[in-house]
């Protein structure tokens, strides 16, 4: 099978992966009113997801880079399905809790798996367009997955786009089992002799790693300060319906199926921190329209959230090819993976105190969501400026 092929593939599983990460958030004030939970309980219920995969991603950074990662990723994509599915059958809160939680522990270790593999097959030189596809898959998640979910769960009920995801996730599990190729050119220059301590050893002795490693929990924490209150916010103060935040998704996905495969070319063409400054300049002014959108017609909250989407998405894309590189290949997949642990680990702590931030006044509507805009920004701009620190490691 092709790289490219890989590629495509990987971006697929991607998309799935997010959809399933994201669904919980669209149907957010669906859950605030199914289950009389308020914004720190809603909190927890997209910050648990998170929590697992932290959780998993520390764990398998002992062991990730011991093993072919087709088998990895297989084990990963099934039960991350699995747990989708079982979302659909919970009938209260703290049941769905559960099973998010659940879901995590297997969902939280796929993207470290998916960019070992593109690390594996891209020289850091081609590594930003491919990235830059990778990323896609959130835009195709958030234009295709993520609308369909909600137009499933408008003419049926929330179960359904759980029902549908997990379904899916299953049906591919068959094809990586039978037709993905095994991925072994990585466990050439392992140790076989090296200890799980080993691992933690070496890469806490290599300053580089890290330096990237905290650069990307910082990106992440500042990203998703904004992310879980967004349907929340735009049905209760900009003036939204639960039926059209379908097109808050769609419209947002495409924009940045476009704009993710450009920034990655602009990348490799221009530099990591030249692209990533313009983009995070860029992204500011969509941070401060959306946290401090007032009651407006649909296509205004469109082009707010769109311009979110694209500046959001694109902000992670030259970090990422530099994070990326930051490792040796040899222990490329622990690195990963204790990358794909602490980014997690930012998102649980940035919706758990997006939660302590906000609150619901009397009329409903969200308050102190701009000082979560703020906090956003001002993390972000610590992440570009913690960037520069980081270096090219032997071997990309």
């Amino acid at each position: 099978m092709k790289r490219k092929t890989i590629l495509y593939i990987l971006a697929l599983i991607q998309a799935i992966n997010i959809v399933n990460t994201m669904i919980i958030m669209p149907l957010g004030d669906i859950f605030i009113q199914l289950y009389s939970i308020n914004s720190s309980q809603y909190s927890l219920l997209v910050s648990a997801y998170a929590l697992a995969a932290a959780c998993s991603s520390i764990f398998s950074m002992l062991y990730l880079d011991f093993f072919d990662r087709k088998h990895a990723l297989l084990l990963a994509f099934f039960g991350l399905s699995i747990g989708t599915l079982l979302c659909a059958f919970a009938d209260t809160y703290h049941q769905l809790l559960a099973i998010r939680f659940f879901t995590g522990l297997f969902g939280g270790v796929i993207g470290a798996i998916i960019l070992s593999i593109v690390a594996d097959l891209y020289l850091f030189k081609e590594r930003g367009k491919a990235m830059g596809i990778i990323m896609a898959a959130f835009s195709a998640a958030s234009a295709i997955g993520v609308p369909f979910g909600l137009y499933l769960a408008d003419i049926t009920n929330w179960t359904s786009p759980f029902i549908v995801i997990g379904i899916t996730g299953l049906s591919l599990s068959v094809l990586i089992y039978f037709y993905f190729p095994n991925l072994i050119d990585h466990l050439q220059s392992i140790d076989i002799e090296r200890k799980p301590l080993d691992t933690v050893l070496l890469l806490l002795r290599d300053k580089n790693q890290i330096n990237a490693l905290t650069t990307g929990m910082m990106f992440v924490l500042g990203h998703f300060l904004i992310i879980p209150f967004i349907t929340p916010y735009m049905i209760r103060n900009v003036g939204l319906e639960q039926e059209q935040i379908k097109f808050v998704f769609l419209a947002g996905g495409i924009a940045t199926i476009f704009s993710a495969p450009f920034i990655g070319k602009m990348t490799d063409k221009y530099g990591v921190m030249k692209i990533l400054v313009i983009v995070m300049s860029l992204s500011v002014f969509s941070v401060l329209a959306l946290t401090n959108l007032s009651e407006n017609p649909i296509w205004i909250a469109l082009m707010v959230t769109s311009s979110f989407f694209v500046l959001g998405s694109g902000r992670f894309i030259p970090p990422n090819t530099l994070i990326s590189a930051a490792a040796t290949p040899q222990n490329r997949g622990s690195f990963m993976s204790m990358k794909s642990a602490l980014q997690q680990l930012a998102i649980a702590i940035s919706s758990a105190f997006a939660g302590y931030i906000v609150y619901f006044d009397n009329a409903g509507k969200i308050i102190n969501y701009n000082y979560v805009g703020f906090l956003s920004i001002f993390i972000s701009i610590l992440a570009v400026m913690m960037t520069t620190r980081i270096r090219v490691a032997a071997g990309n």
